[in-house]
């Protein structure tokens, strides 16, 4: 991902118009154990397109025949969502929580949910058949969270408390989830404090609950009402605890039409690019802000991965507001147009004090942008990655800025650092860091071999080769690519595999 070419003339500068977000519903099943409770939850494959790598609860989209699966107690959208969670339930975690079930042997039970996910028996003629019936009272409404506008990909979601009967037996099976078991709030909580579990702010919000476990109306009445979120919307967003992002509208490269701001710490707190110039969108940074230093939180330091205008459009109000320093690296300070109190080289670390004190190392990771640097954090391998991957889209090498022979080295060594969850710049967190830098590499590797065979002995332009070597790339996004692909050339003519006269390139 990169700032606005100049005059790319794609028509980029468009309003954001957020999608549509669907319909879905969720099951948090819970089992008493002791004074308080266990949860079964989910590790989402991080192949999928939407929360891949997170821990989640079984759910899923609302389909379209869930409407026609009745349920003793609920008409219309209520008992289709119902529906939905209860299916989704039996498909991802076996618990099949309907009237009759109790009476099924436990092999009969795997065949059925084998026979679902097959899609050789439909939900509700499967239901039908075993004479059972989805009860509404079995699935009760604790709350509702839709996604925020700057996600590709949206849901309107409704949460259900479902308390497993005595007859269930949750298993996972492997698919399109990675992993699932029951877990104790608690232990849940532990593992997003130190980064091994990612949540989201409704898991969040249900484990912080459910971690105070009384009885069922006080776990819905409390899930049903969490803080920060008007509109069913979060505007607290936490997957790790200490690193909190908010998705501001800048003037960025599609399909990405955000740049992340990162608020790091649990005391002390680096706020990370503040890119949006429009004062609308960067007082939803400052609001946030506010909110945690009235709760005794210290913001120290603004940091900027590197200079692009989508990365620092509000650094200086910012800074301003906030009376703070802005600390970047030198190459990222001589681009800009206002002061900067430190300059940050590799290998120093940003100290945090806090309930769960920090320390961000500074890497100084040129390729992109010649001052662009990465922060990682020593506890959890979490890293703050600026523009050198993306959640979204792409990252354009654009010379004489960028340049390839650097920007590859530099995914290698964060690669081999090594380093956990990545947080781009644009689009969601990466959970495995390591496996995304070693899909960058390979799919650079595997650009710089056609790029190199689109280059004939006899000579093309650079509009040619991009034309062949970037076939798959629709025909608009060629300008973008020319940037790309002459990052890759130059590197190829220093290697002595191409060489250029006249603007033709030839291969060696």
């Amino acid at each position: 991902m990169s700032e606005r070419l100049p005059g790319l003339g794609l028509g980029l500068d468009a309003m954001h118009t957020p999608s549509e977000p669907r319909a879905s519903a969720v099951a948090v099943l819970y089992r008493r154990v002791g004074p308080g409770v266990e949860v079964f939850w989910v590790k989402r494959g991080r192949q999928l397109a939407f929360a891949g790598g997170f821990y989640a609860f079984p759910g899923g989209k609302l389909d379209a025949a869930d409407a026609d699966v009745p349920v003793k107690g609920a008409t219309g959208e209520e008992a289709a969502l119902r529906s939905a969670a209860a299916r989704e339930l039996f498909e991802e975690a076996g618990v099949l929580v309907a009237e009759g079930a109790e009476a099924l042997p436990p092999e009969r039970v795997g065949a059925l949910r084998k026979a679902l996910l097959a899609g050789e028996q439909g939900w509700g003629e499967l239901l039908k058949a075993e004479g059972l019936t989805l009860r509404a009272e079995d699935f009760r409404a604790a709350g509702r969270w839709v996604t925020p506008p700057s996600q590709p990909v949206r849901f309107d979601t409704r949460f259900y408390l479902v308390e497993a009967p005595e007859h269930a037996r949750a298993e996972w099976w492997p698919g399109e989830l990675a992993e699932g078991a029951w877990v104790k709030p608690a232990d849940a909580l532990a593992r997003w404090g130190d980064g091994t579990a990612l949540l989201h702010p409704p898991a969040l919000h249900a484990f912080q609950v459910l971690g105070s476990f009384t009885d069922d109306a006080d776990a819905r009445a409390r899930m049903t009402t969490p803080p920060y979120c008007p509109g069913y919307v979060a505007q607290r967003i936490e997957f790790q605890q200490g690193v909190r992002v908010i998705a501001l509208e800048t003037p960025t490269l599609p399909p990405a039409a955000h740049t992340n701001a990162y608020v790091l710490g649990s005391g002390e707190l680096l706020i990370v690019d503040p890119g949006a110039a429009d004062v609308k969108q960067y007082a939803k940074l400052l609001s946030l802000l506010s909110g945690l230093k009235s709760e005794g939180l210290r913001p120290v330091a603004v940091v900027l991965t590197h200079h692009h205008g989508d990365h620092v459009g509000g650094a200086r109000a910012v800074k301003e507001r906030l009376g703070v320093p802005l600390w970047c690296h030198a190459r990222t300070a001589d681009r800009l147009d206002f002061p900067v109190e430190r300059l940050l080289e590799d290998g120093e670390v940003l100290e945090l004090a806090g309930d769960v004190p920090q320390r961000w190392r500074v890497l100084h990771t040129p390729g992109h942008a010649q001052g662009h640097i990465c922060l990682v954090d020593a506890r959890s391998r979490a890293a703050v990655v600026g523009d050198m991957v993306a959640g979204l889209g792409t990252i354009v090498i654009d010379p004489p800025e960028g340049n390839m022979r650097d920007y590859l080295a530099q995914l290698t060594r964060l690669r081999d650092w090594p380093v956990g969850t990545l947080y781009p710049a644009h689009g969601p967190p990466i959970p495995d860091g390591p496996a995304k830098l070693d899909e960058y590499l390979k799919h650079r590797a595997q650009r710089e071999s056609l790029i190199l065979q689109a280059v004939p002995a006899e000579g093309a332009t650079l509009a040619q080769v991009v034309a062949a070597a970037y076939a798959d790339t629709p025909p608009l996004l060629h300008p973008v690519a020319e940037r790309s692909a002459l990052a890759t050339l130059e590197k190829l003519m220093e290697e002595g595999r191409v060489r250029e006269e006249s603007f033709q390139y030839f291969r060696v």
